[in-house]
């Protein structure tokens, strides 16, 4: 199936967060350590191929960190239009925490634990960045690509990346951020008419009837 434009009043674009990439049932401090989806995540990027297929993205976007690069694969599957990593929608980098164990970081590292949960917009992990520094290589990111392709477009970032890109979109103080629900293989629908966008949908499940809203809304 090709990936063609549709002339429509609004422009939409999709925000995914990437397929199940966990390796153990340890809660870690996952950013540029860089997993590959698990068996969970191979199924929930499957359930989305199947539930957009009939969705004429223009193209997809990702992180080039493998666990997006392979969601966005899975939801292309044969499509010709192209998926295009991006650098700058890297997961947040927590420096010496990365890859850790959140028990392990508070064992090692209380005091710093303790200050990030204080203030998780502007505090950095050793070496690392904050949600702040997130912002401010991913929201240039997110709007050359909305400036430069008509879509609809596909995104697949990660959970810090989305829930910044959304702060930004609701006007949500980035302090905030963790009260947006981000699941694996969670979709988030964005429409933009006449310059202003607008969050559709939060955190949606490849269950909840993605392509019909999205077909609904394309309709001039």
């Amino acid at each position: 199936m090709n990936c063609e434009n549709k002339k429509t009043v609004r422009r939409i674009v999709l925000l995914v967060r990437h397929g199940d990439s966990r390796q153990d049932h340890l809660k870690r401090y996952v950013g540029h350590t860089d997993n590959p989806l698990n068996e969970r995540g191979i199924a929930q990027a499957e359930a989305l191929h199947r539930e957009l297929a009939a969705i004429p993205f223009s193209r997809f976007y990702c992180s080039d960190l493998q666990r997006s690069v392979e969601t966005a694969r899975f939801i292309a599957g044969d499509r010709s239009c192209d998926v295009v990593p991006v650098a700058a929608l890297r997961e947040i980098f927590m420096g010496s925490w990365d890859g850790r164990s959140m028990d392990e970081v508070r064992t090692a590292f209380p005091d710093e634990y303790r200050r990030r949960g204080e203030d998780p917009a502007h505090h950095t992990a050793p070496g690392g960045e904050s949600f702040a520094d997130l912002g401010k290589r991913v929201i240039p990111a997110f709007e050359e690509i909305v400036r430069n392709d008509r879509g609809p477009l596909l995104i697949i970032g990660h959970a810090g990346v989305n829930r910044v890109i959304l702060s930004q979109l609701l006007g949500m103080p980035l302090e905030n951020l963790f009260r947006l629900g981000q699941d694996y293989g969670c979709a988030n629908i964005i429409v933009e008419e006449k310059g202003v966008f607008k969050v559709q949908a939060l955190n949606l499940g490849a269950d909840a009837g993605i392509g019909s809203i999205l077909n609904a809304l394309l309709k001039p």
